[in-house]
């Protein structure tokens, strides 16, 4: 199986210095799709230019043809299923058809506190997230959706004519603990994981391999629990966050090296951050758009 290439392209340029042309050289580079995150801001981009995902998607989605777009990823941390969803319908139909809806659990990042709440427990983002993601899928497949939750409510939430996707978008589940691989299996067309987090600063890259590894196997138990194949679900590896750090893109070699690695895992598609100077994510040009063109050749 060709193993499929993706960027995530950052919102920090404004759209027409450099935003509008960097979506566009994406697909002329042949990425198979282009991500951003949905941040309110994030990390080190925190003082600088910081653009919403929904309208960038939007534009981006007016300027390429054949790209696949979406998030990587979205949270409850300041989403609301009924809003998410009538944008998400809106941002499908100006696509043709083209979004995928990278969705996760949240984080203890400024997203957490930036609508004055303080930031929820590990167990209550996950007692969010198991409300989110049933809600969010009633409403990108049902035209009217009422319900009362512990954390989210519906009123006759109209959502006509539904996405162009049928019966919906896809939903790329981001998670890693049990009650979010169960989520992913049920609902999920793909999984993500960025590895384990607590390898990032002293962990090795094999022992990172072994910790993916461990997380597709809970995702194939959680599958099976419920009847489903886990094989015949993508899988996807946003990287920039496991032992590796930039290595990976340091030549077509190293890449497609670390790509094997995790092809062997099942994994069915690898994104990489498009670089950006002076940055956890800054690459040569030259070599980023290589690996772009040469390396899915290399790992068919």
């Amino acid at each position: 199986m060709t193993l499929r290439l993706s960027t995530v392209i950052l919102p920090y340029r404004r759209w027409h210095e450099g935003g509008r042309t960097t979506w566009q050289r994406a697909e002329q580079l042949g990425f198979h799709g282009a991500f951003t995150y949905d941040h309110l801001s994030w990390r080190s981009f925190r003082d600088g230019p910081w653009f919403g995902a929904v309208p960038t998607l939007t534009a981006a989605a007016a300027v390429t043809d054949r790209l696949r777009l979406g998030t990587l990823v979205t949270s409850p941390n300041f989403r609301h299923p009924v809003t998410l969803a009538k944008e998400l319908i809106s941002l499908d139909d100006i696509s043709g058809g083209r979004i995928t809806l990278g969705i996760g659990a949240g984080g203890t990042g400024y997203d957490a506190t930036a609508l004055g709440q303080d930031p929820w427990t590990p167990r209550e983002r996950a007692d969010r997230f198991g409300e989110f993601v049933p809600l969010l899928d009633r409403l990108l497949t049902e035209d009217a959706v009422s319900y009362e939750g512990g954390f989210y409510s519906a009123h006759e939430a109209r959502n006509i004519p539904g996405c162009v996707q049928r019966p919906r978008l896809p939903f790329a589940v981001a998670a890693t603990g049990p009650r979010g691989l169960r989520l992913a299996a049920r609902y999920g067309q793909a999984w993500v994981t960025t590895g384990d987090p607590k390898l990032y600063e002293n962990g090795t890259p094999e022992q990172s391999v072994q910790a993916i590894r461990r997380q597709a196997e809970k995702l194939a138990a959680a599958c099976a629990e419920i009847g489903r194949d886990a094989s015949a679900m993508d899988k996807i590896l946003l990287t920039g966050f496991t032992p590796d750090r930039g290595r990976p893109l340091q030549s077509l070699d190293a890449f497609v090296d670390f790509a094997g690695r995790h092809q062997e895992l099942g994994f069915t598609e690898i994104v990489i951050h498009w670089p950006i100077p002076d940055s956890d994510f800054a690459a040569e040009d030259k070599v980023f758009e290589q690996i772009a063109m040469e390396a899915p050749a290399q790992l068919s």
